[in-house]
């Protein structure tokens, strides 16, 4: 097993761990802040827009189960990466849509990756999504790691992250790490 980490901001990180604690190969998904300028931010600095992080998770996988660019694929299909600093009603730099590279390797792939995507036609605009270097990510708060799956009736987890969660599972039915009940 070789172990690979990706750290994506795909909106609210809510509805991003969602998606890839289901995904076949993934082994860990933290909830956290990257690329901004506060050190150990808390959700209520990063909430302000002050801080310039965005929410992100770090998806831990193992690349011999799935590809870099698989994981990739799957950031970009479940969320907006047309629409700069914002997912749906989420607005501000902290919900850009951001891949943060762990090297030249990750940031080549995520280019190539942005290409196809782009070539695919599935969104009706351009792809807005910054390829950057990570330089530190920080954990978020413990209440917010696992959030969809111990909140699953909260208002945001039903209108905004069980849609999101449903459309992966349609899409990458092949590669769930569980069936789901029909």
């Amino acid at each position: 097993m070789a172990t690979q980490i990706a750290t994506l901001g795909g909106g609210c990180f809510w509805c991003t761990e969602a998606v890839f604690l289901d995904l076949r190969g993934v082994t860990k998904v933290v909830s956290g802040y990257a690329g901004g300028t506060t050190q150990d931010p808390t959700y209520r600095q990063v909430c302000s827009g002050t801080s310039n992080h965005a929410e992100c998770v770090q998806v831990t996988f193992d690349d011999a189960e799935i590809s870099y660019a698989d994981v990739l694929r799957v950031f970009f299909t479940t969320h907006d990466p047309t629409t700069k600093n914002r997912q749906g009603a989420d607005a501000g730099t902290q919900y850009r849509s951001v891949v943060f590279t762990g090297g030249d390797e990750q940031a080549a792939v995520a280019r190539q990756v942005m290409v196809e995507i782009a070539a695919e036609a599935m969104y009706p605009a351009p792809l807005v999504t910054e390829i950057t270097p990570l330089t530190q990510f920080w954990p978020a708060e413990a209440e917010h790691q696992d959030y969809f799956n111990r909140n699953p009736f909260a208002g945001y987890c039903r209108a905004v992250v069980a849609p999101k969660v449903a459309k992966f599972r349609k899409v990458f039915a092949d590669r769930l790490k569980r069936p789901v009940a029909a």
